[in-house]
């Protein structure tokens, strides 16, 4: 019988670097010897690439209602889910994904004030059960993550271009997330340096999942 995979989810507010994370942990991990797929919330297989191109490249003049938003994140998630994550774990792959369905919580709901009783029913619907066995929490003040992100790109997403009060109110969702989550969330300073992050998130693969990793 195939060993399931683990699946490892990084989130956090732009310009937190978790899309660098999750392309130093996958190669890492494929170093050790394990199959590593990485992907990326909204996106992954084709379908979910279409609906990020509208959620963030090519929005609606005045952009999407909060509640249509969520609606968009949860299509391009159930897609993602069942054309790329569960294929992945049944085989014994290891899936590493920027973002995952905590990030709507943070921001569709505390970003956009959606209500959570609207995106409850979309959670259980789509992810039911399939968590993942470990969240990194990449934390850092927002002001110093969008002058990140600008620095990155010139060419800021709509995300990106909302004000800081709806930044702020990320942070702190995601904050409270993983003070709820306990163990399978990791909070990381992510104001450190990039191999610092790196070697904070090795240390937690092995701690928590038994399996030591290289720099």
């Amino acid at each position: 019988m195939t060993e399931p995979g683990r699946f490892i989810v990084f989130e956090g507010g732009e310009g937190t670097g978790k899309s660098t994370q999750a392309r130093l942990l996958a190669a890492a991990l494929q170093r050790a010897g394990r199959e590593a797929v990485l992907s990326r919330e909204p996106g992954g297989p084709p379908g979910a690439e279409l609906l990020r191109r509208l959620l963030i490249e090519t929005p609606p003049a005045g952009g999407w209602e909060p509640v249509s938003e969520a609606l968009l994140h949860y299509a391009a998630r159930a897609e993602h889910l069942n054309k790329t994550i569960v294929p992945a774990l049944a085989a014994g792959r290891w899936v590493v994904c920027d973002r995952f369905a905590d990030s709507t919580e943070a921001y569709q709901g505390a970003g956009l004030a959606l209500a959570a009783d609207a995106l409850q029913p979309l959670r259980r619907l789509v992810v039911d059960d399939i968590e993942p066995d470990l969240v990194f929490v990449l934390d850092m003040d927002p002001g110093a993550g969008l002058a990140r992100a600008k620095r990155r790109s010139a060419n800021a997403d709509r995300y990106e271009r909302m004000d800081r009060p709806f930044h702020d109110r990320v942070r702190a969702a995601f904050q409270e997330i993983a003070r709820r989550g306990g163990d399978r969330y990791v909070v990381v300073d992510a104001a450190a340096g990039v191999d610092d992050v790196s070697a904070a998130v090795r240390s937690a693969i092995e701690r928590r999942l038994g399996l030591r990793l290289e720099g």
